[in-house]
């Protein structure tokens, strides 16, 4: 990615795996820590994040709040890796989350993302947020594509 405000690159600790991260701690969606993507078909990636205590509610299991930041930044990184341009400064028109079970701070979350339609200014998506073999949430968004940079 030729965007100077994010670090995409091969991750070697993770054959197969992109590196997804913006650059610098100013941020918001650093509090998600490593991330990272992968495409898995013409329409469909895989993003995975490490949940963390600071990820945690008070039944210590990933917080609602933490599952949403990961899958607002899976329509992105998702997108990206399947080729939509400028995905850095778009935004999300919407957003729907529904909650099936608790993500466990042990071990990886992935968002898996599939693009269902692209025109000139949108992209609608949906997905499943998986732990292992357990369902976390399940979501689609859409997100308003930005023109090229001025």
């Amino acid at each position: 990615m030729s965007d100077s405000k994010f670090r995409h690159e091969p991750d070697p600790d993770n054959p197969g795996w992109m590196i997804w991260e913006l650059v610098g701690e100013e941020r918001f969606n650093t509090v998600l820590g490593p991330f990272r993507v992968r495409k898995e078909s013409d329409t469909t990636s895989r993003c995975r994040m490490w949940p963390q205590p600071i990820h945690a509610n008070l039944a210590d299991v990933v917080h609602g709040g933490a599952v949403m930041t990961f899958i607002d930044a899976a329509l992105f990184a998702g997108s990206a890796v399947l080729g939509i341009s400028h995905m850095g400064r778009s935004v999300t028109v919407d957003m729907s989350v529904q909650f099936i079970g608790p993500g466990l701070l042990d071990r990886p979350l992935d968002a898996e993302v599939e693009i269902l339609r692209e025109t000139g200014r949108l992209v609608f998506l949906r997905g499943i947020v998986v732990q292992d073999d357990a369902k976390v949430a399940a979501f689609s968004g859409t997100i308003r594509k930005a023109g090229p940079p001025k």
